[in-house]
């Protein structure tokens, strides 16, 4: 029985449109792409907007199908005659092969990609063969479709000239890819092979002088310790932005290895201690806020790849390249050449100079050229125009102006907002933001049930939580400021390591030990897991906040700051757990569950109690300060529930719920604050909190930390890289320092 074929009618016209701008619109793309991920993709870096990210990650992944798919039109129509049909599909032929051939290399210098991106995330680095493999074959079609329109073509020396540029480009991206890989990248850190002292020789000749009865012995001496990095000789006092970058890619350079789990020796602990020590808050962020951006550009970008003499030889001769093919093309007659594809070539021709251009003045203005010009932080500063020049480019960079530095105090008051909120985004290292989530909140604005099963079936539960659920908040200087005086007070109590290993292996204990009255809690942090106490503590910190809201008692000024200290880092660890399992998962145990039946326990107790503050939530709809008064009055009726017997004396096992758990914490940690003037349960909740982020920092994995640069950046990031700087956590080893073997005869 024979198969039958049916074949869908395509309107003449549209086939005919269809064959005559498939390539030409392609090319136009794969251009446009380029150019929109030159500019943009640096902002990913700086900003989680899903608005950003999105079009980002398309453009990534369309760029390379847009130009491979391009180069097998070009491939395809080769060998066709104008006015005639070829090939099964029967394809119209395209006219001037010889512009056809010259596109080609464009192309594979789009594959190349732009320096600002090569990797959207760290996965894509462990895939460089692969890029490897299409640089091999992409380069093959090009070659054929160039051999093909030999002997005829006017073009092949602007063709040949565009080819090697297109494949030092993709070589580039190539290469980047695997000095990012994780296996290259842990290589690259390791010190050369060191057989230490002859054994051999030495016991001959230890053995040959007591034979000869000579008073003999060897001795272990010490070698001198090399300085790491300036570290131990800065300055005390504020740091100038030129000394931040230059201490950034010094500890850059020593402690890269974190991002693949390298152990370090207790010297190197010692300086960068000592360093961190002697900063002040705003300096100290800001240093490790470079050194992030230095490792985002070396996993993420080509900058590792275009600096050096290799670098700076390809960058001139893709830009002699290129002007030369404009040249040889603009004096070239194009009689017999469409007018369409000549444009087409032009937008090639000046699109690849125009982003050549870009991206060199990129390189000038970035951290990498003040490296390559003052890399020391020792060097004294003179009025060179060196150094004029790296102190404008370094204004630019983080000021967003030329203004002299005295002019500070006005430019805050006169500058219109508008302008620094444009100019925000492009000095800031990172999002400087902080994503919340609230158990709460969630509780009172669940979706309906229909809508919950089809975005569970769909699968994108999760991506609509984050947009409606996920509120970003500013990284506030009062918790910057906070979470460095305790993370400094813990590195001067960590002399050793062994005292270092303890104190980071604290997640709430320490401080409950350390201050007075205060020890009755330590069953929330010890009896239980991570994510236990994580949903204890984000409960009693919502009900103890919505509770001083509901009273509206009056609070210190301090007072104030700590309590909006916890409640922001109450909901940020809150999303971690619930948004980031990914950053959770070593620490995380089953949160998910105990998650979902307190929320399941939360909803059905807000069903019951939703009649009796229906009348009062409307007359408080409006709220005083923008206050939701909904989740004050369902705080307040948690607090209200009486809780005399432990819900585990009830539920058993059968619920992991911790709703009500969180309400006996609550309710003690008023109590004790009760007992005494000097008992402040927001400075107690707030310093457990920077313990529970700190634990959850050095506890998890080093890959993840690495990929949050290129999202954004994370503030459990910035602290797991500065609490390595204080010299807490488990990737320090003793060493007391080398040393040589030496033979000394004699007394």
């Amino acid at each position: 029985m024979e198969r039958m074929m049916v074949e869908i009618p395509i309107p003449p016209k549209w086939k005919q449109l269809w064959d005559t701008w498939d390539l030409r619109g392609f090319i136009i793309l794969s251009l446009s792409l380029q150019t929109f991920l030159i500019f943009f993709a640096p902002l990913r870096k700086r900003t989680k907007s899903n608005w950003i990210i999105m079009p980002l990650w398309s453009a990534y992944l369309l760029a390379d199908w847009a130009a491979n798919f391009a180069v097998g039109l070009i491939s395809n129509s080769q060998g066709n005659t104008p006015g005639g049909r070829s090939g099964k599909n029967g394809r119209a032929a395209v006219e001037n092969e010889d512009l056809l051939a010259f596109w080609a290399p464009f192309l594979l210098v789009h594959l190349g990609g732009p320096d600002t991106i090569t990797a959207f995330a760290l996965e894509d680095n462990e895939l460089w063969l692969r890029h490897l493999l299409g640089l091999v074959f992409q380069c093959l079609a090009a070659v054929y479709v160039f051999f093909q329109s030999l002997p005829q073509n006017r073009l092949w020396i602007p063709t040949m000239l565009m080819f090697m540029t297109g494949i030092i480009k993709y070589a580039e991206r190539t290469r980047s890819l695997y000095l990012a890989s994780a296996d290259r990248f842990k290589d690259s850190m390791l010190t050369n092979a060191d057989a230490g002292p002859n054994y051999a020789k030495l016991m001959g000749e230890y053995f040959s002088k007591k034979a000869a009865k000579l008073p003999t012995r060897i001795e272990m001496i010490p070698e001198p310790d090399r300085a790491v990095k300036s570290a131990n000789k800065a300055k005390k006092g504020n740091l100038t932005e030129l000394e931040i970058v230059q201490y950034a890619y010094a500890f850059f350079e020593n402690f890269k290895g974190l991002v693949v789990d390298m152990i370090f020796s207790r010297r190197e602990r010692n300086q960068s201690r000592d360093f961190f020590l002697n900063r002040t808050a705003r300096d100290a962020f800001k240093v490790v806020e470079v050194e992030l951006n230095f490792i985002y550009e070396v996993l993420f970008t080509k900058l590792p790849v275009v600096y050096g003499y290799f670098g700076a030889v390809s960058r001139f001769f893709s830009l002699a390249t290129v002007c030369s093919a404009i040249v040889l093309f603009v004096f070239k007659n194009k009689s017999n050449f469409s007018t369409v594809d000549v444009t087409i070539t032009y937008g090639l021709l000046f699109g690849a100079l125009a982003l050549d251009i870009t991206a060199l003045i990129m390189l000038v203005f970035s951290d990498w050229t003040i490296i390559s010009l003052r890399k020391s932080p020792d060097d004294e500063l003179d009025k060179s125009i060196k150094t004029r020049f790296l102190t404008s480019v370094l204004q630019l960079m983080t000021e967003g102006t030329l203004r002299d530095s005295k002019d500070d105090a006005h430019r805050n008051t006169s500058e219109p907002q508008t302008r620094k909120w444009r100019i925000q985004i492009f000095k800031r290292r990172w999002s400087e933001s902080i994503s919340t989530y609230n158990l709460i909140y969630y509780c009172l604005h669940p979706r309906s049930y229909l809508q919950q099963f089809v975005y569970d079936n769909l699968g994108i539960s999760g991506f609509l939580d984050g947009i409606k659920y996920v509120k970003p908040r500013k990284f506030t200087t009062d918790v910057r400021d906070f979470i460095f005086e305790e993370l400094k007070l813990k590195s001067e109590l960590a002399d050793d390591l062994e005292t270092a290993k303890e104190i980071s292996a604290a997640r709430g204990d320490w401080v409950l030990r350390v201050e007075d009255g205060w020890s009755s809690l330590l069953r929330y942090v010890i009896d239980v897991d991570y994510d236990q106490s994580l949903l204890l503590w984000h409960i009693a910190t919502e009900l103890c906040y919505n509770n001083e809201l509901h009273s509206n008692t009056p609070i210190a000024d301090t007072n104030l700051k700590h309590r909006e200290n916890a409640k922001l880092l109450s909901d940020y660890m809150f999303y971690l757990l619930i948004m980031q399992p990914s950053m959770m998962s070593a620490v995380a145990g089953i949160g998910q569950i105990r998650f979902r039946d307190t929320c399941a326990e939360a909803k059905r107790f807000f069903e019951s109690v939703k009649g009796r503050d229906e009348e009062e939530n409307k007359t408080l709809a409006t709220g005083v300060n923008g206050m939701d008064w909904e989740q004050i009055n369902a705080c307040k009726e948690i607090l209200g529930v009486s809780t005399d017997v432990p819900p585990v004396t009830v539920k058993g096992d059968r619920s992991k719920s911790l709703l009500f758990d969180g309400c006996i914490l609550a309710k003690k940690l008023m109590e004790i604050e009760g007992k005494g003037k000097d008992l402040n349960k927001w400075l107690i909740i707030s310093k457990v909190w920077v313990e529970l982020l700190c634990y959850g920092a050095i506890h998890s994995r080093a890959n993840t930390q690495a990929a949050q640069v290129s999202k954004g950046g994370e503030l459990i990031t910035i602290v797991w890289l500065l609490m390595a700087h204080f010299g807490l956590g488990d990737q320090f080893q003793i060493n007391e320092g080398q040393a040589r073997a030496k033979l000394i005869v004699g007394k």
